[in-house]
């Protein structure tokens, strides 16, 4: 069979390589990955490459499915009439369907004074090597503050303390939002064994930054050599630059198959997309899940068979404190902690096997593709749509 049909997956994470490899699965169909790095990136283990435990990379021939062709480049501009996507060092790829994933990126702390100039991101490959280099040459005695209670910030900060490092956690709200309570007060004992100080509650939020200290809402000024920035996330602006409907961030609106409200030959997957306005909270599991459904509606489509809704929940969340302790919290389906979660070795075991699963998950689905599965969430989702049109009661965990 001729392969006729051009797939091009803008994007190579988590969710761009699963549905590359996903959408194989018809003998007819080329596939072209356009991503900026030639190496596979698994962000869960950027707070490991800053604390040196990990360099954070992965040989795409380890996730890649053979025969698709990875093209190291930027997209600068989506077609959607004509079907092409521009690259940055010139010329451009023509398609069939597309399917967006192109992924997220760490804020800057822009409305937060000094945060874009003096603090550091910690949330793509080249961020992560840049704190790592400031980091190596910087005193292990000289204060360290990470701003943000998020899994980023908490595996950071415990990564760096376990080093010896004097480290800081401060945030506005509560550390570990997710966690149920008691796993919350686990977490915190993991920080206090490791020498982190945490400082939590409206008071601690950061309201300025300068290149040695920080300054909290309570009127605190706090030493801090290097200040590293948890907080918040951008989308690249590739759709909103090609004429493609976002939401306010910048994700790309879609329908409930993952298909853009624009163009129906454009499916979008993981932290760059937002279905029906609803986006799935960002993780590597969300993301692979998204990425298989995207490829899903996309075979659909081209069968001229009509795709369903995506069926996707959120059940766990792990988190490292350092290489001896974790916890596995976990989740209802209303992406809150359960009173069940796993921590101390157990937890350890369950975070570094959640690492590479998420690996394993691509590998598998390059050799054979159509295998992922994942968990339903029981049209927990269908009720929150239905319950925001104001036709039925939001639906209960």
């Amino acid at each position: 069979m001729d392969k006729s049909i051009k797939v091009v997956v803008v994007g190579g994470g988590y969710a761009g390589v699963m549905a590359a490899n996903r959408v194989r699965q018809r003998d007819d169909v080329t596939v072209t990955v356009i991503n900026p790095r030639q190496v596979f990136v698994p962000r869960l283990r950027l707070h490991q490459l800053v604390g040196g435990t990990h360099d954070a990379v992965v040989d795409y021939r380890e996730v890649l499915a053979e025969g698709v062709e990875l093209v190291v480049d930027n997209a600068t501009h989506i077609d959607a009439t004509g079907r092409t996507v521009t690259l940055a060092e010139g010329g451009a790829i023509d398609y069939d369907y597309l399917i967006y994933a192109v992924g997220s990126s760490g804020s800057v702390g822009a409305q937060v004074p000094g945060a874009a100039e003096f603090a550091y991101p910690v949330a793509t490959l080249e961020t992560a090597q840049r704190l790592k280099s400031v980091l190596f040459d910087t005193p292990m005695s000289a204060p360290v503050t990470v701003v943000g209670g998020g899994p980023t910030g908490i595996e950071t900060a415990a990564e760096l303390a376990e080093q010896g490092r004097s480290v800081r956690l401060v945030c506005g709200r509560v550390v570990g939002p997710y966690l149920h309570p008691k796993a919350r007060r686990k977490a915190r004992k993991y920080l206090t064994r490791l020498g982190v100080e945490v400082l939590e509650g409206s008071e601690a939020s950061v309201t300025a930054v300068t290149r040695e200290s920080v300054e909290l809402a309570g009127g605190h000024r706090l030493a801090s050599r290097v200040t590293i920035w948890t907080v918040g996330f951008d989308v690249p602006d590739l759709a909103a630059r090609s004429g493609l409907r976002t939401d306010d961030i910048g994700r790309l609106l879609t329908d409930e198959t993952l298909t853009s409200i624009d163009d129906d030959r454009i499916v979008a997957a993981g932290d760059s997309a937002a279905p029906s306005d609803l986006p799935f909270r960002m993780s590597a599991y969300t993301a692979y899940g998204l990425g298989a459904h995207a490829a899903d509606t996309l075979l659909a489509r081209i069968a001229g068979e009509q795709p369903g809704p995506i069926d996707l929940a959120f059940r766990a969340m792990c988190l490292s404190f350092g290489r001896d302790a974790g916890i596995y919290q976990l989740g209802h389906k209303d992406e809150t902690g359960m009173w069940l979660y796993f921590s101390g070795f157990a937890g350890r075991k369950l975070k570094e096997f959640a690492c590479e699963a998420g690996i394993k998950h691509l590998a598998t689905e390059a050799s054979s593709p159509g295998s992922h599965h994942w968990f339903s969430d029981g049209k927990y989702r269908s009720g929150l749509l239905a319950a925001r049109q104001g036709n039925a009661a939001a639906p209960t965990s």
